[in-house]
This record gives structure tokens, C-alpha cells and sequence, in this order.
């Protein structure tokens, strides 16, 4: 009876859950434990292996009902829900279709201006006449115009939209009582215009002022504060001073971006020296059709009709925004963690991004949030191109995104600087360096100078201080996924005249994809990391009294990289060699003699060694004592076991190049022992050559390498490129952990990079040392990354490359304050975030 049920429910479950089948990891613990359990109490046998088989798909079908009470919170389930799938299919889909077509917002107050435009033929009509009729059919209940749901600290937004939109409907005679509701709305918020707690739009501190000196010329009855009034237009003749007597571009161009403020106060000479290929002033609707109404310009009314061509008569606060708006949508992809599902779309993107790139298209190269967003991307994933454009653009100080005086889009900008200038690859980029440098204390001094204290902003500004501690190079990739996604705002509304929305900046699907992906992983991960757990209690490795037993910060390492749940095997493979070369690490360093030491070599050399199906009964012989046993036996069934596989993977046997990375460890490990016995001081150059091997990555790279895939022949295996990604990250690492353990390796006896560069005169002292070793790590970091994001001449596959760039990653996150393997406090936060506590959803709700 139980065979049949089981059968019948694999039958079922094989058809519902194919798409599950990558789930490798999770069936295999939970399969094997279950399977354990079943033999030891007779229940079943081996001999049945069709029962087996029905077993397992059974564990599928509980691990994917285990999925769905973690996304959920619903206990209980008997089969996945079709909903759940559907949903997640729509999506991706509704995803796809913005990485293709950019969702923009309508923009009241854009609209209004626009609605403002006089036909060239008869100044005593509208251009746009169906403008206007959209303005009579949007008004809200309470007399305003403004995006619904808007932030309560944005009324400043809500008053200057509504103004505007009076001033249209007035300056054609209609919509008396529309009119009406409006005027009343806005001497009842009036006072607001003045207050500080409330969020400024760009700009606003001129253009309400002028727009309440045009309503004056219209003959509008505004029953306002005498006192406020003044103190208003006061303000707006101070800035116009302060701006106007600074002569610089960046005023001109900021006066130029308010046009519809100044209007007959406007220099119109000066701010057309601002209009774009497309006809526009900084693709702004509203300061376009400024100038169309006073200038009477026909490219800006060829801009403004392409515009309503597009959109109809709602316009939006900005056009064009595509590539920047799909380039946004690509990074929060990545940076969230769910890239994977996208790549083809992607590639679309940064194939486009790059077109306008070589072209010098003013959608990029105008803007310089857009310019430093698309560089960033583009270098990432290995385009050619120079950092020159950015750095002209950001030596310009007319460029629109600077133009904003302490504003969202100014910190923004910001932000995309500090990002771009970490991807400096050339020698030859110090222009670059010194951007970093540049955006990273403006935005210290933003941090400091509190301005987030309006609330509105206090999302971007939390992104900022996190930044500023953990930059993206230096951070975990799964860390940096977590914080991504905490930090992620659906509201995806930023105010530059007027807010403005789009689902290409912040939409729900994504977070909610994001969020699952993110749990899912980590259940698989939890039951991989009891996998690993049983491993080391069935190699002894626990008995082993000399070593440092950290086999969870192992699997910590490979979940926090190679956290995608098909790479089951590579993981594994990290976390195992990880723990092995942490116990042979500690086997030399304090825990076996030199008698030990040697004979684990020579067992190494030697490899066959017959072991039993007895716990290694055949060996003891061969070994000098029990914990080179338990060493070698552990050693040789991993080696084995992932040699095997990522051989099959592979095409050919890759069993005997992980045996000689291991030995080269081996010797390299010997080496420094021999350094310590003999009471022998390397140079610089010989430490240097031995440490970057003894570091102790090979053995934990290169099987990974393997059975992450893609095929590798043995010439791109061993071939220079290879060598020196594994060269540079491992000088790296070894530096790291010189800088910062170098006080307790010094008082232990332990040679080390930074005490070798001291001098017994006096003349380079510590401080002298560890800044010298931080300018070789930082070398080393930006060699690394020029080869992994290097096309040209490049033999090793990007997946490869990005497993050495990932590691460079995690040596950083575990050496940010100290020795992480010795720094458990520090680690234990980190752990728990990846491994052992989901993202519930309901925060974001």
C-alpha cells in the first residue's frame, strides 16, 4: 500500500514539477537523511530502487510546499499552488516589457505649460487645445492637481503643479470653476510655501514666486498673506542675486532650467545656448515650452509635438529618459539578485547603451547621473570604452545633474559618480581616482550637514551612509544582494520640477521577485549547510583538536558567491575545500610535527593508497599518526569525490590538476615552516612568491571553477590569463591578512608582509608599511578587475572570471575590520542574514 502512494504521488509530482528539478541540493539532504532513516529501521531496502526513486520526487514536492509557507506564510500545503507560478511568470513578464518600453508618469504641472504654448497662427489659441481638456478632467477633489498618493512633505510640489495649472486654464478663459477650486486650494496651503520642513522641488524658490507674478499680470485674485507673499518674491530676488552674480555656467544653466519662472525676466539668448539636438531645454517639457511661448523657437515646437505624439495631451516631467530608465531597471536587476531571468533583455540594453555611446548620443553623455550609470555598466560587463566622456562631463559644471543645488537628483548624481569612479581598470585613470575621491566627501558632507532631515529623501540617504561604509567592490555579493533589497523603495516617485514616477525606478514585482528568489536560495542553502555539517562529523574533521573549526563560515563564503541553486555542486566543492584548507592550514601552521608534515606530503605524492570500505583500516600503516588519518583520508574522498564530478562535467579529467594545486599548497606550507624552524628571514620578494600560493585559494577556486562550468581545455586551465586572475586575488588576500593581523602574527613570531617592510633604523615605520601595503592591495584590486572585465584577447569564460572578482570580494568583507576567521562577533550578523533569517515580505508592505 505505502509503494503504490508513493508511486501515485511521484507520478504526480514529476508532472507538476519538472521546472523544480534544480533543486539538486535540497532533495539530496533531505532524500538522504529520510532514506537513513527508512533502512536503519528495516522498513525498507536498498534492492528497491524504483520506490527509491518515487521517494525522492515525494521530497520535491515537500521542499517546494516548504518554498511556499516561506513565501507565504500559509503552513500546511499538499501541492504548489498554480497562482504562485503564474504570478511569478507574469512578473518576469511585466519586467521584460520595461526593459523594452520605459513606463513614464503624467506631469500636471509639465502639462499645464505646455497647455500654455499659443498657436503660432493665432496667438488667441491654444497649440494644444486637448491639453487643456485633460487639465478640466484632473483636477482632484480638493481644488489641486498632483500625482494621487503623493508624499505629505511634497505639498511645495502640489501647490507650484496646481499654480500652473490655474495659470493655463486663465490664460484661455476657461474652466471658471475650475479656476475657482484651485485659487482657494492654494490660499489655504499658502503658508506651506514657506515652510522648511517641507520638500523644496528644484528650482521651486523661483518659478512659484514668478508663476505668482504672472498670475498678478492675469488679473488673478489671490487672497494671500501680504507678509508671506513678500517674503516669497524677497527670497526670489535674493537667489536670483546670489545665482546671477556667481557668473558661471552652472548658474546659466540652472537659470536656463527655470525658464518658466523667469519668463520676461528670463536672458533668452543665454538660455537657448542650452537647447539639445531634440529641440528641448534639458528634456524638459515645462522650460521647452517656456521658451516656445516667448522666443516662438521651432525647434522647441517640433520638440514639444513629438512629445504629444507620444503621450497625448498628459505629458511627462521628463523626455526622453529611456536609456537612462532601462539602464536603472538593469542595475537594480543585478543588484538585487535576479539578473538571471533577464539576461537576453539585458544584453539588448548594454548593446543599445553602447550605440549611443560610440555615437555620442545626448541622451547619455547630457546628463550625469545617465553618463556615470551607463560608464559603470558598460565596463562592468566588459565594453570597451574610455573613461574620457564621464570625466569631461563632470569637469563641466553646466551638466543639468549638477545644476539642482542640493537636491535628490544632485545626491543622485552623486552617487552614480561614486560608483562609476570605483571601476577604474587603467593605470593611466587618476582622473577617475580623483572623482572618487570628489563624490565621496560631497557625499560625506551631505551625510553630515543632515540632509535628510525633511524625511522624503531619508531612503536614498541610508543608501548613501551604506556606500560610504561598504563600497560595492568590497562587499559580499549576497550581503550587498540582502541590503539592496532592504533599502529597495517601490515608491519609485524623485522630484525635479514636479514629481515624477516610473516602474523602471521602483515597482513591486521586482521587490517581490527579489524577495522570493532571496528566500528560496536560502532554503536550499540552510539544508546544504546541515549537508556540509554531516560531512565534517563523517571525516572526524571534529576530533582534530589543532584547528579552527569553522566549517559554517565556509559554506558561508560559497552561499554568499555561488548562491544560484543549480551550482549545487560548485558550492559544495568551495565549502569543502574551504574547511580542508582552513584544518591543513592549521596542520602546519601549529598542529602536526615535522614528521607528520612530511609524511602528509608524501601520502599527497603518492595517492594510491588503498582505502578499504573500512574507515581508512588500510592506511594506518602508511600514516604516522591519526590526525594525518583524518587529514588525508578527508583530502583524498573530497578531492576524488569533486574531481569525478566536475570530470564528467568537464569532458576530462581534471582530477590530477586539483592534486597538483593541492601539492602546491603543500610545499608552499612546508616552505614557511622550514622559514620558522631554521629561524629564517625571507625577502620581501620570496615571501611574497610563496604567500600568495600558501594563501590557500587554488584548492578552493579551481574545483569550483571546474563544476561551475563552462567546459575549460587543459591550455585555457593552465593557460597565463588563469594564473594571473588566481594571482592577483590571491596577492590580495594574502595582503589583507598581513594589514590586518600583523600585531598578533609579530607577537606569535610569524613572518609577515608588513613587519618585512619595517626597517631596523626606524626609517619606515608601521604607518609608512600599512599605507604601502594598502596601495598594493588597491593595485592588485584594479589588475584584477581590468582582467575580469577585459573582452579583447581574453580566453578564460566571464563565469570564471567573475568567481576570482567575487572571491576579491569576500576577502574584503572578512578582512573589513580584522581577521574574520578570528573575528567571530563581527561575522555572526552576517551569517544569520544569509543563511538563517528570511526577508519577510511584509516589511515592505
Amino acid at each position: 500500500m505505502l509503494h503504490l502512494s508513493l508511486n501515485f504521488q511521484a507520478h504526480l509530482t514529476l508532472q507538476k514539477t519538472q521546472s523544480y528539478c534544480y533543486r539538486r541540493p535540497l532533495i539530496s539532504a533531505s532524500y538522504e537523511r529520510k532514506k537513513e532513516q527508512l533502512i536503519n529501521s528495516g522498513v525498507f531496502q536498498y534492492e528497491n530502487e524504483k520506490l527509491w526513486q518515487a521517494f525522492k520526487w515525494v521530497c520535491v514536492l515537500r521542499i517546494h510546499c516548504e518554498e511556499v509557507a516561506l513565501e507565504t506564510g500559509v503552513q500546511g500545503l499538499s501541492s504548489p499552488p498554480n497562482s504562485s507560478v503564474l504570478w511569478v511568470d507574469q512578473s518576469k513578464e511585466r519586467i521584460r516589457k520595461l526593459l523594452n518600453e520605459v513606463d513614464y508618469s503624467v506631469s500636471a504641472y509639465d502639462t499645464a505649460w505646455v497647455a500654455m504654448v499659443p498657436d503660432p497662427h493665432s496667438s488667441q489659441a491654444p497649440l494644444f487645445p486637448k491639453c487643456l481638456n485633460w487639465l478640466l478632467d484632473s483636477q482632484l477633489h480638493d481644488g489641486s492637481w498632483s500625482l494621487p498618493h503623493h508624499h505629505p512633505l511634497l505639498l511645495k510640489d502640489v501647490l507650484s503643479s496646481t499654480l500652473a495649472c490655474v495659470l493655463a486654464l486663465k490664460t484661455w478663459g476657461i474652466g471658471e470653476e475650475h479656476i475657482k477650486k484651485g485659487v482657494r486650494f492654494i490660499e489655504l496651503n499658502f503658508a506651506l510655501a514657506y515652510e522648511e520642513c517641507q520638500f523644496s522641488p528644484v528650482g521651486f524658490d523661483i518659478i512659484f514666486p514668478g508663476m505668482l507674478d504672472h498670475a498678478r499680470d492675469l488679473s488673478l485674485g489671490f487672497q494671500l498673506e501680504p507678509k508671506l507673499l513678500n517674503d516669497l518674491l524677497h527670497k526670489r530676488d535674493m537667489e536670483l542675486g546670489r545665482i546671477r552674480e556667481s557668473h558661471s555656467k552652472k548658474s546659466e544653466a540652472f537659470l536656463a532650467y527655470v525658464s518658466e519662472g523667469l519668463l520676461k525676466l528670463q536672458n533668452w539668448d543665454m538660455a537657448m545656448k542650452f537647447q539639445r539636438k531634440n529641440g528641448s531645454l534639458f528634456n524638459s517639457p515645462s522650460a521647452t515650452a517656456a521658451a516656445a511661448i516667448n522666443v516662438r523657437n521651432p525647434s522647441c515646437l517640433n520638440y514639444l509635438y513629438s512629445v504629444i505624439d507620444k503621450f497625448g495631451p498628459a505629458v511627462p516631467a521628463v523626455y526622453p529618459l529611456d536609456i537612462y530608465a532601462r539602464l536603472c531597471l538593469v542595475d537594480n536587476l543585478e543588484k538585487m539578485g535576479i539578473s538571471q531571468y533577464f539576461t537576453n533583455e539585458i544584453q539588448c540594453v548594454l548593446d543599445d547603451t553602447y550605440r549611443c555611446w560610440l555615437q555620442g548620443e545626448e541622451d547619455i553623455f547630457a546628463e550625469t547621473s545617465h553618463c556615470a550609470l551607463a560608464f559603470r555598466l558598460l565596463r562592468k560587463h566588459g565594453y570597451d570604452i574610455s573613461s574620457d566622456p564621464l570625466i569631461g562631463i563632470l569637469e563641466d559644471e553646466s551638466a543639468s545633474s549638477y545644476c539642482c543645488n542640493g537636491s535628490w537628483n544632485e545626491v543622485n548624481a552623486l552617487v552614480e559618480v561614486y560608483q562609476a569612479s570605483q571601476m577604474a581598470v587603467h593605470e593611466n585613470e587618476s582622473a577617475l581616482e580623483k572623482q572618487n575621491l570628489l563624490s565621496k566627501h560631497l557625499l560625506r558632507q551631505h551625510i553630515f550637514n543632515g540632509c535628510d532631515s525633511k524625511g522624503f529623501p531619508n531612503q536614498i540617504f541610508q543608501q548613501v551612509e551604506y556606500l560610504l561604509k561598504f563600497p560595492s567592490p568590497l562587499i559580499l555579493p549576497r550581503v550587498e544582494i540582502r541590503k539592496n533589497i532592504e533599502h529597495y523603495n517601490v515608491d519609485s516617485g524623485r522630484i525635479l520640477k514636479t514629481l515624477y514616477r516610473s516602474s523602471n525606478f521602483g515597482n513591486e514585482d521586482l521587490l517581490r521577485l527579489a524577495v522570493r528568489d532571496f528566500n528560496h536560495c536560502q532554503l536550499i542553502h540552510r539544508n546544504e549547510l546541515e549537508e556540509i555539517e554531516r560531512w565534517y562529523t563523517q571525516n572526524r574533521l571534529h576530533e582534530l583538536k589543532f584547528t579552527r573549526h569553522k566549517a559554517i563560515y565556509g559554506f558561508f563564503s560559497a552561499a554568499a558567491t555561488i548562491f544560484s541553486p543549480e551550482l549545487y555542486e560548485a558550492r559544495m566543492s568551495w565549502a569543502k575545500n574551504c574547511v580542508l584548507t582552513t584544518v591543513t592550514d592549521d596542520f602546519f601552521d601549529v598542529g602536526g610535527s615535522e614528521e607528520e608534515l612530511r609524511n602528509l606530503i608524501d601520502l599527497l605524492e603518492r595517492w594510491d593508497v588503498n582505502i578499504s570500505s573500512d574507515y581508512c583500516s588500510d592506511i594506518s600503516s602508511d600514516c604516522c599518526s591519526e590526525n594525518v588519518q583524518i587529514v588525508f583520508s578527508a583530502l583524498r574522498s573530497t578531492i576524488s569525490e569533486t574531481g569525478e564530478k566536475a570530470s564528467i562535467l568537464q569532458g576530462r579529467n581534471v582530477t590530477s590538476h586539483t592534486k597538483e594545486i593541492w601539492l602546491e599548497l603543500f610545499y608552499g606550507f612546508f616552505r614557511e615552516f622550514e622559514w620558522t624552524r631554521d629561524k629564517t628571514v625571507p625577502t620581501l620578494d620570496e615571501y611574497m612568491a610563496n604567500g600568495y600560493v600558501s594563501f590557500a585559494l587554488g584548492p578552493i577556486l579551481f574545483p569550483a571553477i571546474y563544476l561551475r562550468g563552462p567546459k575549460l581545455s587543459e591550455e585555457v586551465a593552465r593557460h597565463p590569463e588563469m594564473r594571473s586572475l588566481y594571482k592577483h586575488v590571491s596577492t590580495c588576500g594574502r595582503l589583507l591578512n598581513d594589514m590586518r593581523g600583523f600585531e598578533r602574527e609579530r607577537k606569535e613570531g610569524k613572518l609577515n608582509s608588513v613587519t618585512l617592510r619595517l626597517s631596523p633604523d626606524g626609517t619606515v615605520s608601521e604607518a609608512a608599511a600599512i599605507e604601502e601595503v594598502k596601495l598594493l592591495i588597491e593595485n592588485e584590486r584594479r589588475r584584477l578587475l581590468r582582467l575580469v572585465v577585459q573582452k579583447d584577447g581574453s580566453v578564460v569564460p566571464r563565469a570564471c572570471k567573475d568567481m576570482f572578482w567575487n572571491l576579491s570580494r569576500i576577502l574584503h568583507q572578512f578582512y573589513f575590520n580584522n581577521d574574520g576567521f578570528t573575528s567571530e562577533v563581527e561575522m555572526v550578523d552576517l551569517v544569520k542574514a544569509i543563511i538563517h533569517k528570511p526577508i519577510p515580505l511584509e516589511d515592505f508592505e
